[in-house]
């Protein structure tokens, strides 16, 4: 895994860090942690295919089992909780520097913890970012330079030109990732390999829990 992680704080924090390698491991990258409610929270997964390729409901069902798998013995909240996988949708919440860079010339929003030049709240068109600070042009034509330790919240805004962006963006992955899949074998002209009978596996003892949807 590379640094180009997502802020988190608190349960979040913690909830990142404990599924940062399993997520790796099986080929995803982390866009956003977030639990919300308080008398059953959900925490919600949002995350990407290292391969930027198009991220589809196997994908989820995947991030799903594994992270469920993880959280159950990390056991990160002690009362009854759900859980929650999606990709991060075309109008993304822009938490990395990455995110900033794939997305530059698009239309986003920002919402800033502490005011700079007396706004709280930016919209204009991303220019990109490093390490420390994210640029955007404003609708006035002003050039804005914020830490990145001021952003509390920050998204693309859904447009005609977002969609081909993010289309453009996709086709490209796909076509990358269907050269690199090997080629499916010709089932009517393939003999099936004779297979030994053997004792069915013994069922998992994983402990069931009532915690996870």
């Amino acid at each position: 895994m590379d640094d180009d992680q997502p802020h988190h704080e608190g349960l979040e924090a913690r909830i990142a860090t404990a599924i940062l390698p399993t997520l790796g491991q099986l080929g995803y990258e982390l866009v956003r942690v977030q639990v919300s409610g308080k008398e059953r929270p959900v925490v919600q997964i949002m995350a990407d295919r290292v391969d930027e390729a198009t991220f589809r409901v196997e994908d989820c069902e995947i991030i799903s089992h594994a992270v469920g798998a993880v959280l159950d013995v990390e056991d990160p909240i002690r009362s009854e909780w759900s859980l929650e996988v999606s990709s991060a949708g075309i109008d993304r919440p822009l938490t990395r520097v990455k995110d900033w860079n794939r997305y530059a010339g698009q239309l986003a929003t920002v919402d800033l913890q502490v005011p700079q030049d007396n706004r709280r709240r930016l919209r204009g068109i991303a220019l990109g970012a490093d390490a420390n600070e994210v640029r955007i042009r404003l609708e006035d034509g002003t050039e804005m330079v914020v830490p990145r330790g001021n952003i509390r919240r920050a998204k693309l805004v859904l447009t005609d030109e977002l969609i081909e962006h993010s289309a453009a963006l996709a086709a490209v992955a796909d076509a990358r990732r269907a050269a690199l899949e090997p080629p499916v074998a010709d089932q009517d002209s393939a003999e099936a390999p004779e297979v030994e009978e053997e004792d069915p596996p013994a069922p998992p003892r994983r402990r069931s829990t009532p915690k996870r949807n």
